[in-house]
């Protein structure tokens, strides 16, 4: 049982909301990334955030009853 099933929906969607601007910003930052160890950590920061907004998405369907 992961951590998502705990929560409220209100709960979900505010942590859906917070992961979208949390990619949204590390997109802006790969634009502007110089290095390839920065790039990395970008990429790999972009794939956590992405990760759990699918898992998030999945629960908030769940409870909503697929709507």
């Amino acid at each position: 049982m992961g951590i998502e099933t705990s929560l409220s929906l209100s709960e979900v969607n505010d942590r859906i909301a917070i992961l979208r601007d949390n990619i949204r910003q590390l997109i802006e930052q790969a634009a502007g990334a110089a290095g390839a160890e920065v790039e990395e950590r970008i990429a790999e920061r972009l794939e956590q955030q992405n990760a759990e907004l699918e898992k998030l998405l999945k629960a908030r369907e769940v409870m909503t009853g697929g709507r």
